[in-house]
């Protein structure tokens, strides 16, 4: 049946490939269309206090429930393509966290990961999920490990990938040009940013068509000063994750990308003897954020991890 949606589809957009091209959120809107039929997926809203949630939501009502947090910078998009290898097994959330994507981004609240991590438990009691494997890349990794930290009732399993958090003993490439007072590489200040921000995120960039990019950057660039701000909570109001890890009690994955450019792979030796019950990947030639890069190795170590562990 989705082979079927597919390549109807794939017609729609040959057909009427030149209004498509040149109008990139009709494109988008095809694609993202495209991608979460194919990951079991759909979107979705919930109210948790003054915040109204967007995420995508999918798989079995009665299956065990993975809740996906994205980095700095990105929204419930970047989980899309590995989700799709969970939805017949799991259930599977997908969250914008509040200041990303299509959730609410109010001025008169905190962003630092530890504000974060308690509106992801509070929008679970919201939903009646009790208990939930939790993932997070990068930032959302940081907010990841602090709810299992300090609600470890509630969790399942943790997954890390290329966490934040952790003093990494070789200084990683974006903290030292931070140190040396240049612009912060993950942010878009101008359109030709966008480019530099993908070199510095991927190994491999995903490819992605002229107007898309385009699109892409002039997203990133309206959300300059949004992500500025975001970012300046997380550095003033930092919780280092050193003494919260034993604390987590869960089994817990720790992925890496060896070539990651904005959080050292060296983390790992920190977080590894903190850990009760570690388990450690390490993706070669891969940037920061393997689920898009390689979503689909990605996946494979995870279920692994989940499969692994589905006893504890």
């Amino acid at each position: 049946m989705l082979k079927k949606i597919g390549l109807t589809l794939v017609l729609l957009i040959v057909g009427a490939g030149i209004t498509l091209y040149s109008y990139p959120p009709a494109l988008l809107g095809v694609a993202q269309h495209y991608e979460l039929l194919r990951a079991g997926l759909s979107g979705d809203q919930a109210r948790s206090g003054q915040i109204n949630y967007r995420f995508y939501h999918g798989g079995p009502a009665d299956a065990p429930v993975i809740v996906m947090i994205h980095g700095f910078g990105a929204n419930k998009d970047n989980w899309v393509r590995m989700a799709r290898h969970f939805t017949q097994d799991y259930q599977v959330l997908a969250i914008d966290l509040p200041g990303f994507g299509d959730s609410d981004k109010p001025d008169n609240v905190s962003y630092d990961v530890g504000s974060q991590a308690e509106r992801v438990v509070k929008l679970m009691d919201e939903l009646e999920v009790a208990r939930f494997h939790v993932v997070g890349n990068s930032m959302g990794g940081h907010i990841s490990a602090l709810i299992a930290a300090r609600h470890p009732e509630r969790i399942l399993s943790v997954g890390l990938i290329d966490n934040g958090g952790i003093e990494a003993p070789n200084k990683s490439e974006l903290f030292i040009r931070l140190e040396k007072g240049e612009p912060n590489p993950l942010v878009v200040y101008k359109a030709e940013d966008f480019d530099q921000l993908m070199d510095f995120v991927f190994v491999k960039r995903p490819p992605l068509p002229a107007p898309l990019k385009q699109h892409f950057a002039d997203e990133a660039l309206a959300n300059q000063a949004m992500n500025d701000k975001i970012f300046t909570h997380l550095r003033e109001r930092y919780i280092p994750l050193e003494p919260e890890l034993p604390k987590i009690k869960a089994p817990t994955l720790v992925l890496w990308g060896d070539k990651d450019r904005v959080l050292d792979v060296s983390s790992i030796e920190v977080m590894k003897p903190l850990l009760a019950k570690p388990t450690i990947v390490v993706m070669k030639d891969c940037g920061h954020a393997p689920m898009i890069e390689r979503p689909e190795e990605t996946a494979e170590h995870y279920r692994r991890f989940l499969t692994a562990n589905s006893a504890d």
